[in-house]
């Protein structure tokens, strides 16, 4: 089943103010344009995933391409207009130069592996399973590095 109409924004009583569901960049519903500053709880982002048998199995949303919406995204997130330029200005000034219609889905293959296998954890469905400190078993990664490796990379290392 496909799973739509995610809110855009959710409250935040840590922040005491609204913020983005899923990110900052992920435009609204048409028609919920005009809500967003007087009822952000009412818009609903252009989001989806994708279940199967009540488990995700991907994801993904249509981002926000005109400058102007995307201003109006982060005031209604709070955030000044100085704000959104130092965090953001590289995004804001290509849209100056136009972009593209873009959005994607992610589709967590691992996960449908695990479904498929009836395995009870996604480490089993890995290629390059880790363990809970990060290690990989069959490298012994991570492992110490070389001075010619350091070298070579133009690494250097203070102690």
């Amino acid at each position: 089943v496909w799973i739509t109409d995610f809110p855009l924004f959710e409250y935040s009583e840590e922040e005491g103010r609204y913020v983005a569901k899923h990110h900052p960049f992920t435009s609204p519903v048409d028609e919920d344009i005009e809500k967003l500053e007087s009822a952000p709880q009412e818009v609903r982002a252009k989001a989806y995933d994708i279940v199967i048998n009540g488990d995700e199995i991907g994801g993904g949303s249509i981002r926000i391409t005109n400058r102007a919406l995307q201003n109006r995204m982060f005031k209604a997130l709070g955030f000044t207009e100085e704000e959104a330029q130092e965090k953001f200005g590289f995004l804001l000034e290509a849209f100056k130069y136009g972009v593209p219609p873009h959005g994607g889905i992610a589709f967590g293959l691992d996960r449908l592996m695990m479904l498929l296998t009836g395995a009870t954890s996604i480490k089993d469905v890995i290629a390059f399973p880790k363990t809970q400190s990060a290690a990989c078993l069959m490298t012994e990664s991570p492992s110490r590095v070389t001075e010619q490796q350091l070298e070579e990379l133009k690494i250097k290392i203070d102690e």
